[in-house]
């Protein structure tokens, strides 16, 4: 039988604004949709694997309000157990406000709401219950508190379970912490964030705009400790960049597609890995799935709408593989 995935991260509320163009800092821009939607990143990526016909559990916290209970019911409907979903009552559910350009780009703004409130004792008890093993994969988000994200990367790791790790936002992370992880999944913009922090901590010296140096200057043993094993760098329309410590990189190409909005896609990547990881792919062959699953999730309006079925990824990877 194929392992689980367990989901460790947030859960907003989405209120999205379409709009012919994004606003410049102090302009208004008129004339948009608004859309409420279900969202955080790692509900997002519980939804992706979901879909995928993973087993998805999920860890995280609500607030006490109509928010709350809409989230919690959201993530049930996609049959994903949410038994260690959190109800916190003094804190509200998360918040991200998002506007959406005609041509998909879009910019976030997030009150992190019971997402800042996760602890670490919580994390430790929730991943107590569940008893992830090996052939199991923890997918850690970290629009919660660092320590609980470390906290469930630790207790994942000794129990033998796989351990992926997004560091969105990148903020406040250092090498120990991303060594915990099986593989991390940033985005460019997420990479050089932890190769500047990391490069101001060694004193060393990092290429501007090489990935692969980035990637592994992050990868590489040093008196900081080790660093993760693998990274996928997500390279949104440029497809990935599969960096490993003990192979060649790998460059996976997006297919092509008409992109509605993008808010999402690299949740459905994340949620995609795990998910074909836990089913017993390969990395690269995870990886390659990855990518097209986040291609297909920006075609449809709204971060969870876009995400793909099992029935749609499978025909995208035929239709790539010629």
């Amino acid at each position: 039988m194929a392992g689980r995935v367990i989901v460790v991260g947030s859960v907003n509320v989405d209120l999205v604004i379409t709009a012919e163009r994004l606003p410049a800092a102090g302009e208004t821009v008129s004339g948009g949709r608004f859309a409420r939607h279900q969202g955080g990143k790692g509900g997002n990526q519980a939804v992706a694997a979901a879909r995928l016909g993973a087993r998805v559990a999920f860890v995280g916290a609500v607030g006490g309000d109509a928010f709350g209970d809409e989230a919690r019911a959201a993530l049930e409907a996609e049959g994903i157990e949410a038994r260690e979903l959190r109800t916190l009552p003094a804190e509200p559910t998360g918040v991200a406000l998002i506007v959406v350009a005609a041509g998909g780009d879009n910019l976030i703004a997030v009150a992190s709401g019971a997402n800042a409130a996760v602890e670490v004792g919580a994390v430790r008890d929730a991943l107590e219950r569940l008893a992830p093993a090996a052939g199991d994969v923890v997918l850690v988000g970290h629009e919660i508190p660092t320590a609980a994200a470390r906290e469930a990367l630790t207790a994942a790791g000794k129990r033998g379970a796989t351990t992926l790790f997004n560091p969105a936002p990148a903020e406040g992370l250092d090498r120990a912490t991303l060594g915990l992880a099986s593989l991390i999944t940033p985005n460019l913009q997420e990479l050089a964030v932890l190769v500047n922090a990391d490069t101001r901590r060694t004193g060393g010296y990092r290429p501007a705009g090489d990935v692969l140096a980035a990637a592994r200057s992050l990868i590489e043993r040093s008196s900081e400790g080790d660093g993760p094993p693998a990274i996928l760098v997500s390279l949104g329309a440029g497809g990935a960049l599969l960096v490993r410590r003990d192979a060649d990189p790998v460059e996976i190409a997006a297919p092509t597609t008409s992109a509605v909005d993008t808010v999402g896609a690299g949740d459905a990547l994340n949620g995609a890995l795990a998910a074909a990881l836990a089913s017993g792919r390969t990395l690269e062959d995870a990886a390659r799935e990855a990518v097209v699953a986040a291609s297909l999730s920006t075609v449809r309006a709204g971060a969870r709408e876009g995400m793909p079925t099992r029935a749609e990824l499978d025909a995208a990877l035929r239709q790539a593989a010629g």
